[in-house]
C-alpha cells in the first residue's frame, strides 16, 4: 500500500518528468547534431545516410533508442497525470487570483505545449522512422537508404510542402516554451536548487530553449526555399 500510494504522489511524477526530460534534452542535441547535415546539400547526401543508417542499425544506439521511445510515452503520461492531478487539488479558481501576475506562460500550459510536440513527435516518426525501418526507399550510391532524398522531397512536395513547412516551424515554437520553463524547472525538481547556480542553469535553459528549436526550425524552412 505504501509502496502504491508513492508511486502515485505527485511527487514522484516530477522527479520522473524531470529525469525523463534531461533525458530527452540530450538527445534533442544528439539528433540536431545529425540533421544539420541536411542544410549540407547533395554534398551531404552520403553521410547523412551514413548518419541514419548508424542510429537505426548500432546495437548500443537501438538499445538506447528503446529508452528514448520509453522516455518520450513516459514524459507524455505522466504530464497527463499531473495536469489531472493538479487540477483536482484546484478544483476551484478563486476569482481574485491573477495567474499571469504569479506564472509564466508557459508554466501554465505545459499541457497542451506537450500535447502539440507529442502529436508532432508521432507524426514525425510516421513520415521519416517508420519508412526508414519498414517502407519503400531509394538507395544511394553506397547502398544505405536514402533518407536524405525522402527529407528533401517531403518537404518541398509542390503541394503541401509549405504546410509541413509551417507545421514543424510551429511545432518548434512549442517546443520552445515547453522547454522555457521545463529546462530549470527540472533542475529544481531534482533538488538542485542554489543561488550560486540557479542563474546560471535558467540562462543555460532559456538558451536551449532557444537556439535548439530554433535550428530546428532552420532546417526545413532551409529545405523548403532551395528547392
Amino acid at each position: 500500500m505504501a509502496a502504491n500510494s508513492m508511486l502515485g504522489s505527485s511527487l514522484v511524477k516530477k522527479y520522473w518528468m524531470a529525469l525523463t526530460g534531461l533525458f530527452l534534452c540530450t538527445f534533442l542535441i544528439v539528433h540536431l547534431a545529425g540533421n544539420l547535415q541536411l542544410m549540407g546539400g547533395d554534398a551531404a547526401r552520403e553521410g547523412f545516410n551514413e548518419y541514419a543508417k548508424f542510429m537505426t542499425t548500432f546495437p548500443l544506439i537501438k538499445i538506447t533508442s528503446y529508452l528514448l521511445y520509453f522516455s518520450i510515452l513516459f514524459h507524455a503520461f505522466d504530464g497527463i497525470l499531473l495536469t489531472i492531478q493538479n487540477r483536482k487539488a484546484r478544483p476551484v479558481q478563486y476569482a481574485y487570483e491573477k495567474p499571469s501576475a504569479n506564472s509564466i506562460w508557459a508554466s501554465r500550459n505545459m499541457g497542451l505545449l506537450g500535447t502539440i510536440i507529442l502529436v508532432f513527435i508521432v507524426t514525425h516518426m510516421a513520415n521519416f522512422w517508420a519508412r526508414m525501418h519498414w517502407g519503400e526507399m531509394p538507395i544511394d550510391v553506397n547502398g544505405n537508404k536514402d533518407l536524405f532524398t525522402v527529407v528533401m522531397e517531403f518537404f518541398r512536395d509542390p503541394s503541401l510542402g509549405v504546410v509541413f513547412t509551417l507545421v514543424y516551424v510551429i511545432s518548434m515554437i512549442a517546443m520552445g516554451f515547453h522547454l522555457w520553463h521545463g529546462f530549470s524547472s527540472a533542475f529544481q525538481t531534482l533538488g538542485i536548487n542554489h543561488k550560486k547556480y540557479n542563474k546560471i542553469i535558467k540562462s543555460v535553459g532559456y538558451g536551449f530553449s532557444v537556439i535548439i528549436p530554433a535550428l530546428f526550425a532552420v532546417i526545413p524552412v532551409y529545405i523548403f526555399l532551395t528547392k
